[in-house]
């Protein structure tokens, strides 16, 4: 019998709350506790993806089959766990199997859109699982292929969701589904006009339940990881730091630009196009609570949280040619456009620019956007230097550009380390400085200890 269900509920797993048959046991609990949660959405389980994009990568024989054995050993360890395996395990031999093509494929010749349609199985494969613990349970459950709605462009690797297309096709293809039973799909994945497989970068899970609520006009969007909420900082470089309960919007957006890993940057757009409250706890302790984010905070502190994103490269183009400041930076943002550079942080002066390329983002994990070309047709233009092993920084609150004695207070504690790039006042929410990457922790814990204990 069709139910109408106003108020949905899209519940979103990480990795880790999908990592083994325990796991996904009390995940599948956590969503049968709500009757409003319609749609399930999973990342991979802890280590799949990680595996497969190593195999993208393109091993060859010995390692490469290795590490597909460490794939069949993850799903058959939760498989062994069920009650009636043989179907489900001749589903995920099929997929095994598939990923074991597509790996020798990928020693032969690698490409992004090979590498996305490989990476993409880990989903698949936890999804299936997934489905078959919560039919366990008695509960009726459909399992659906995320790529026949969210919709993308060819970007592989961190691929652009096409939200008007998503938004049609929700509401023709998923909608009826969620009001006849539970529906479990992938997270990460989507597909291109011409139905190739693509993804949404590393992390993208989070953004597909964020894009699924958005067209169904969901109530909430629920993302359990594997902690209780988002802290002032990484609990893992200060002890001392702290859950924060509510957040807004604009400032969980930054945090999450900035490094912070509980959240994929891009998660919270289609959720403030829609005011759709965000929250994010932790399935393996979910009485612990968590942190709610949704548009408006009452008297929020000016100071927040501090994030911290690694693997960061800095690139200084300065000018060779007498040429006007306009026109040289007009210039060299119009090569950098040609060649699609999507760019971070930005300083200029008169005859320089100095920006940060962030190499974290997409599923390969390499920064690809410095290519040849690009180097080749810069040079031509002007001074390049390049700069890696940075990382950085980024002090989180309100009103930072207005208010006073910021700068004294967070550069009392950096003058021991040698600030390589300051940006300050685009945004009032941020101020961001690049470091050595060995300076970033002390930094970080020097600065958590002045402003937010």
């Amino acid at each position: 019998m069709t139910r109408i269900y106003p108020h949905i509920i899209v519940a979103k797993f990480g990795g880790t709350s999908v990592a083994d048959f325990d796991a996904m046991s009390r995940s599948a609990t956590l969503v049968l506790a709500d009757k409003n949660v319609r749609l399930v959405v999973l990342s991979a389980s802890a280590g799949v993806t990680n595996l497969l994009v190593e195999l993208a990568s393109g091993l060859e024989g010995p390692v490469r089959l290795d590490k597909i054995e460490t794939l069949r050993t993850l799903q058959y360890n939760i498989i062994s766990r069920l009650k009636q395996p043989d179907a489900i395990g001749q589903e995920i031999d099929r997929l095994l199997d598939n990923i074991s093509r597509l790996a020798e494929m990928a020693a032969d010749s690698c490409s992004a859109a090979l590498c996305d349609e490989l990476v993409s199985h880990g989903e698949l494969m936890s999804s299936l699982l997934f489905v078959e613990v919560l039919r366990e349970q008695d509960v009726e459950t459909q399992w659906f292929d995320a790529r026949k709605v969210i919709r993308t462009n060819d970007t592989f690797g961190c691929a652009v969701p096409a939200t008007s297309a998503i938004a049609e096709l929700a509401e023709k293809r998923l909608r009826p589904r969620i009001e006849q039973a539970l529906v479990v799909t992938q997270g990460f994945i989507g597909s291109d006009a011409t139905g190739q497989t693509t993804t949404l970068g590393r992390g993208g899970s989070d953004y597909t339940a964020s894009l699924l609520a958005e067209a169904l006009h969901a109530s909430r969007v629920d993302i359990w990881t594997d902690v209780a909420g988002i802290y002032t900082t990484d609990p893992r470089i200060v002890a001392q730091a702290k859950r924060i309960d509510n957040l807004s919007f604009s400032e969980a957006r930054e945090m999450a630009t900035f490094g912070a890993k509980v959240l994929h940057p891009a998660t919270l757009l289609p959720a403030m196009r829609k005011n759709i409250p965000v929250f994010v706890g932790a399935s393996g302790n979910p009485s612990a609570g968590g942190t709610l984010v949704c548009r408006d905070v009452l008297e929020p502190s000016r100071y927040r949280a501090l994030a911290v994103r690694r693997r960061q490269t800095l690139l200084k183009l300065s000018s060779v040619k007498a040429q006007p400041a306009h026109r040289f930076l007009a210039d060299t943002f119009g090569i950098l456009s040609r060649h699609d550079m999507a760019l971070d942080l930005v300083t200029t002066s008169e005859t320089s620019i100095a920006l940060i390329l962030d190499s974290t983002s997409s599923t390969s994990g390499e920064a690809d956007t410095l290519t040849t070309a690009l180097l080749t047709e810069l040079s031509s233009h002007c001074h390049v230097e390049v700069e890696t092993g940075l990382a950085l920084v980024s002090l989180i609150g309100n009103a930072l550009a207005q208010a006073t004695a910021v700068c004294q207070e967070v550069f009392a504690e950096l003058e021991q380390h040698a600030v390589r790039m300051i940006c300050h006042g685009a945004s009032s929410h941020n101020l961001c400085f690049l470091l050595p990457a060995e300076s970033a922790d002390s930094a970080v814990k020097a600065l958590h200890r002045r402003l937010l204990e």
